[in-house]
């Protein structure tokens, strides 16, 4: 997964700065693609959205975001929900399929709180190397950063505590982007343009009534 993001890194697109949607087009996709479960589904994320809104404080949108999708979606690999080797859902299909992996969670917790107003610039998805029942395995997990140069928090579906970097020392930061651009150590790198895969996961949303 890993080494196949790093060669994804090679072509262009463009970064996510807003979320909005027009619930009864998104709904009726929603319907079309994956019938009842997946629309009940949907509808509990639109609900747990309009009751966030309005929220200022910053914690409790995250503790709230990040317990809805670790608590919503079910973890299975690409190849068990898409059956393919490396696919990065739309909050929609992850929400329609009811399951996914890391990325999934990362993607879905990161659309719900820029669409609930947090600046899409304090978060960053972040690709990790995992200790994982002895071994070192490639994750994504989100990352909350107050200030450009402050400790991030990190949102997980591994572990369900909101808890500074610090405090993971499980994980290894490899790099991270978002839509101001790649991180590599902590700098700046490269255009998010490069991330192919993130520029197809935007074009799906638009396809299914998202303006991201």
């Amino acid at each position: 997964m890993l080494l196949l993001l790093a060669a994804a890194l090679l072509a262009a697109g463009q970064g996510v700065l807003a979320l909005q949607f027009e619930r009864e087009a998104v709904a009726k996709h929603a319907q079309r693609q994956f019938g009842g479960e997946g629309s009940r589904r949907l509808k509990q994320w639109f609900a747990s959205l309009d009751r966030l809104a309005g929220e200022t404080g910053w914690r409790a949108l995250l503790e709230e975001v990040n317990s809805f999708w670790n608590n919503s979606i079910r973890e299975a690999e690409d190849s068990i929900a898409w059956r393919r080797e490396d696919y990065w859902a739309t909050p929609l299909e992850t929400l329609g399929r009811g399951m996914g992996d890391c990325e999934d969670f990362v993607i879905g917790k990161y659309f719900s709180l820029v669409h609930l107003g947090v600046p899409p610039e304090k978060l960053r998805l972040i690709y990790v190397r995992a200790q994982l029942n002895s071994k070192s395995v490639a994750h994504m997990v989100l990352g909350y950063y107050d200030t450009p140069h402050s400790e991030p928090l990190i949102l997980d579906n591994l572990n369900h505590s909101i808890r500074p970097a610090s405090k993971r020392p499980d994980l290894t930061p490899v790099f991270s982007f978002n839509a101001e651009g790649v991180y590599v150590r902590g700098g700046h790198s490269g255009s998010v343009d490069r991330i192919t895969r993130w520029q197809e996961l935007l074009a799906r949303m638009r396809r299914e009534g998202f303006a991201p």
